[in-house]
């Protein structure tokens, strides 16, 4: 009761004129910043932070908040409409969204991303305001060995819950982890794989292998087939919009699942992007409709975008109450909260309760000003697709170079934008599927730290992964996504031998 009567107030701040105009302000702001490619809602986040230092902590965190929410709804839109994901999270929305497009269906696509995204989102707020306490104290409780834990079932289930071949998976996520071992290894400071080059002392940033894998390799492919110098199918009638949200409640059970893994992962220090492509994993092995997941199916747009709005908004907990950031997102808000003289933590809730409270209620109108914004604007969004590719191509390149530049402000990150471009062409026309090297990329190195971080404090046994309850569970989890295809054909087996023996 405590809660309602402090969120109540919550609403009372956030209803302010002068914050609901921030709100609007941040909403747009993120979704153009969502759009375009290589900058992402973090570095947006970061851009923007001066605009807000005159401003009152609450006006300014609900603004940022808002930022960030605008970026998550505007990632989408590109990964949509050209296959080009704005954010890491948005690389498994690609692989139904785009096909749904090409079939002249980007505005259902459009419209369950969105509504997927408020969904997580408001699954994700809700749970914040509910169990905070009891949620921090179970991030507590995430060493390195956790952390890789949850990493392996990540890798796991890409292998084992995938319909693609497995070798082909496999190879495919060897490379990714060859890449992400290029640069400066974090335990010992020795250079791998740089050859020499100063511009690889960091490695391959993950934006710069999206955009060309992605982005550059989509359009070689459609150069070859020929430039199409007439627009694409687009339904452009708002109807389209109420007509998909009829269909969406039959997808419930994605969507209840894809929350809970989204929170999941947003509480502990997994992220969004690993959320996302374990849930669409799991969506496409569970569902009745699983052979058709990359060829337009619409629930392979609502599981990967609603659990990566989960935890894109859940890893915003653990920064509130205990000052540790979930998401590259939350450590810029971290940093703004410093700024304004605001120590994150348990006694943030005591000593500021206005303060969030009052951001905990802009989550919640902050979504729905973000799903209203958005929904409006999806026939034009879809609108887009009647230009023709030949006029879109070259302003798709343009875009591309712009947000590979602006990563690193380096035209190093151009050439490898092109280099990746070639990669993922190469990767297409041989049927190798993309998604879990650019896991194995985001993941790779974080999953290598923990490995080895954990290792260290083990004095190197490998009995630390089984050694207390939460990360052997989650292991075990992961060994069963592994050989999932295994295990099922054993048990449909054994099944047909019982039905055999009692006839």
């Amino acid at each position: 009761m405590e809660e309602l009567v402090n969120l109540f107030h919550g609403f009372a701040v956030a209803l302010q004129p002068f914050n609901i105009a921030v709100m609007v302000l941040g909403i747009v702001l993120g979704v153009i910043i969502g759009v375009l490619p290589g900058l992402g809602g973090a570095n947006g986040v970061a851009i923007l932070l001066p605009l807000t230092f005159s401003m009152p902590p609450t006006s300014a965190i609900i603004m940022l908040s808002c930022i960030y929410w605008g970026a998550l709804f505007g990632g989408a839109i590109t990964s949509i409409l050209f296959n080009i994901p704005g954010e890491p999270w948005s690389v498994a929305t690609t692989f139904d969204g785009y096909p749904m497009a090409q079939q002249g269906k980007a505005a259902e696509s459009l419209t369950a991303a969105f509504t997927s995204s408020f969904v997580g989102a408001l699954f994700a707020v809700i749970m914040i305001t509910l169990v905070a306490p009891l949620v921090a104290g179970f991030a507590l409780r995430f060493g390195p060995a956790e952390k890789f834990a949850v990493y392996f079932l990540a890798f796991c289930s890409f292998v084992g819950l995938s319909k693609e071949p497995p070798f082909k998976t496999i190879a495919a996520m060897m490379i990714g982890f060859a890449l992400a071992a290029v640069g400066l290894d974090s335990i010992t400071g020795q250079l791998r794989l740089t050859f020499g080059s100063t511009e690889l002392l960091n490695g391959f940033d993950f934006l710069i292998a999206v955009i060309g894998l992605f982005g550059l390799g989509e359009i070689f492919l459609t150069m070859e087939e020929g430039l199409n110098f007439r627009g694409g199918k687009a339904k452009i009638d708002l109807r389209v919009v109420l007509r998909t949200w009829k269909s969406l409640p039959q997808y419930w059970m994605t969507s209840l699942r894809s929350c809970v893994i989204g929170c999941w992962m947003g509480v502990t220090p997994a992220g969004a992007t690993p959320a996302s492509f374990m849930s669409y994993g799991i969506a496409k092995r569970m569902s009745k409709n699983g052979k058709n997941f990359g060829k337009g199916e619409i629930e392979g747009v609502i599981a990967p975008e609603t659990a990566a709005h989960a935890a894109g908004t859940a890893a915003l907990l653990p920064m509130l109450s205990l000052g540790v950031p979930g998401s590259p997102t939350a450590a810029v808000l971290l940093g703004g909260l410093l700024i304004w003289g605001l120590q994150p933590g348990p006694m943030l809730f005591v000593e500021q309760k206005e303060f969030v409270w009052g951001l905990i209620a802009s989550m919640y109108l902050g979504n729905l000003v973000g799903l209203i914004i958005v929904l409006t604007c999806v026939p034009i969004f879809a609108a887009i697709l009647r230009v023709p590719f030949s006029i879109i191509a070259p302003l798709i390149l343009v875009l591309c170079a712009i947000g590979a530049y602006s990563v690193h402000n380096s035209t190093f990150d151009v050439v490898m934008m092109l280099v990746f471009g070639v990669i993922g062409y190469a990767l297409k026309k041989c049927n190798y599927p993309l998604a879990p090297l650019v896991l194995a990329i985001v993941l790779g190195d974080k999953a290598e730290e923990a490995f080895r971080q954990s290792l260290l404090g083990s004095q190197g046994s490998l009995g630390i992964f089984f050694s207390n309850t939460l990360v052997s569970t989650i292991m075990i989890l992961g060994l069963i996504a592994l050989f999932w295809s295994l295990i099922s054909n054993g048990l449909a087996r054994l099944r047909n031998r019982t039905a055999a023996a009692s006839v």
